[in-house]
């Protein structure tokens, strides 16, 4: 709150006197400590023009930072949208793309996971694009190495049972776990261990991670829809509402 009211000062001073015309760095030191009590004055006696301007310079920062997103969706589209190396689910011909920065071992992941995969099933019209970005030690990068030698080995459908077994997953991720994993995929684990530490997955997950910093990502989950980048959990109910926003616009 504090930060906000030393942001929104300049605004409010404004608001409060038209003096803020003045060029304040001429005024004697007397002028200018009587301005500062009139001001003071002003605003100990209406104190909802401080809460109004904190809300107009709120509402200005918001619009700036959602403009911000929509040029760094447009820079990167390519990537964001047409990347060889991410799983793409859904309609594949669907009117809206949801693309999701997930780690396995974020908890926020985990409570979206079946939020989304419902939001997907029952609209029926959106493409969904998962992005590897493990950024939570090293469970999370075994875990998307793990998800990305299956896909390599096995294709699309292996990768996505994998992968819901992983966001599912209660064990730590260990060899032991992984290896578990493989075998109820009918897959062969020693193929996919030496898969894991191939060149095409870290390429992959570098990548990935390139352009997770370029949009400014730096948590799980992360979402673009549209022109609009949703940084951090959101539920299911608010989901549906922007995309149906997202139609109708």
């Amino acid at each position: 709150m504090l930060r906000s009211l030393t942001r929104a000062l300049p605004v409010t001073l404004a608001l409060a006197s038209p003096a803020m015309a003045l060029d304040l760095d001429a005024m004697s030191d007397a002028e200018r400590d009587a301005f500062g009590a009139q001001v003071r004055a002003y605003l100990l006696e209406n104190p909802e023009v401080l809460m109004e301007a904190i809300a107009v310079l709120d509402q200005r920062q918001a619009e700036a930072a959602a403009q911000g997103d929509s040029a760094l969706i447009a820079a990167h589209a390519d990537a964001l949208y047409d990347y060889e190396g991410d799983w793409q689910g859904g309609n594949p011909e669907g009117d809206i793309t949801v693309v999701e920065f997930m780690d396995y071992k974020c908890g926020y992941c985990r409570r979206a996971f079946p939020e989304v995969e419902e939001l997907i099933e029952s609209d029926g019209n959106i493409r969904y694009i998962l992005k590897e970005f493990p950024i939570l030690g090293e469970q999370s990068l075994m875990a998307s190495q793990f998800a990305l030698a299956v896909r390599a080995l096995e294709g699309d459908a292996a990768y996505k049972q994998a992968h819901n077994a992983l966001m599912t997953m209660r064990a730590d991720v260990s060899e032991t776990s992984l290896e578990a994993l493989a075998d109820s995929l009918d897959a062969d684990f020693e193929a996919v261990q030496a898969e894991m530490k191939s060149p095409e997955v870290a390429r992959i997950i570098a990548e990935n991670r390139q352009l997770a910093q370029a949009m400014q990502v730096s948590g799980t989950p992360s979402f673009v829809l549209g022109e609009q980048m949703l940084r951090g959990y959101v539920p299911l109910a608010q989901m549906r509402e922007l995309v149906a926003k997202q139609r109708g616009e």
